[in-house]
């Protein structure tokens, strides 16, 4: 096992569970890290972040692990906590609105160019994510977007999944990125139709599956990451259309990539 690379899980699958028993069930899988989404309805809500936030770390760490990232708004208030606390990543998603591509690239700049000075301050980076559909969805737009910000501050989250749903290819994707990268996600999916064959307005959606199923090739990020000595975290983020199966998928999962880096 590389010893420059680290696994977390996102937690987002698991809202209604205690943290405690969750926090054994992510120690179990062999993983080091959790990403926490603070979100309305999960275990640590925007509004009681203050509070809920110190006893979340202290249960994760009570078996071994560190929450590596967090899924949630950049407020004020969250980074402020999360400098007090030492977790060094806000993840976020770039969307695009009806105003256009063009313009809401434009908006999202002014707003994280808001954002440095604080960010800076409380010594916590914002990971910036592609995301396919109504988002910046692959690398080349993900550079695009964070040309001229410091790396250091405001960095790239790469997801493999969502870049194979638009095409690219990850030898391409994570040499356009790499100047930026702050994370790796790691899920996968295939496109799937979702409407018969004969419809007049045919209708895809993406398909959730496990590792070695869709279009992204573990594999392939792997091999690339390591031939260019990344050394930070690489998410896998449970994410399966099968949410009846989730414990097993994740489970197998986690043990297929952790053999990658073997």
């Amino acid at each position: 096992m590389s010893q420059a690379v680290s696994f977390s899980v996102f937690l987002k699958p698991w809202r209604t569970m205690p943290l405690p028993e969750l926090a054994r069930f992510i120690h179990v899988l062999g993983v080091t890290g959790v990403e926490l989404p603070i979100r309305p309805g999960f275990q640590v809500e925007p509004e009681h972040l203050v509070r809920d936030l110190p006893e979340a770390i202290r249960i994760f760490a009570s078996h071994g692990l560190a929450i590596t990232s967090v899924a949630t708004e950049p407020t004020p208030a969250a980074i402020t906590a999360c400098g007090e606390l030492n977790l060094p990543l806000i993840r976020v998603m770039a969307g695009i609105s009806q105003a256009g591509y063009m313009a809401s690239t434009v908006r999202l700049r002014s707003e994280y160019e808001l954002l440095v000075p604080r960010l800076v301050d409380a010594k916590v980076q914002l990971g910036v994510q592609n995301h396919c559909g109504a988002y910046v969805s692959n690398a080349m737009g993900l550079r695009q977007l964070l040309d001229g910000f410091d790396p250091t501050v405001i960095g790239a989250v790469w997801d493999a999944a969502h870049n194979a749903l638009n095409g690219e290819e990850p030898e391409h994707a994570l040499d356009i990125i790499w100047p930026h990268l702050s994370m790796v996600n790691l899920k996968n999916a295939f496109w799937r139709r979702v409407t018969g064959p004969e419809a007049a307005d045919v209708t895809w959606q993406p398909y959730w599956t496990s590792g070695r199923q869709g279009l992204a090739s573990w594999p392939r990020v792997a091999q690339i990451l390591m031939q260019r000595s990344y050394a930070g975290v690489v998410c896998l983020t449970a994410e399966y259309s099968d949410e009846t199966d989730v414990a097993r998928l994740i489970a197998e999962d986690v043990a297929y990539a952790r053999s990658l880096w073997a």
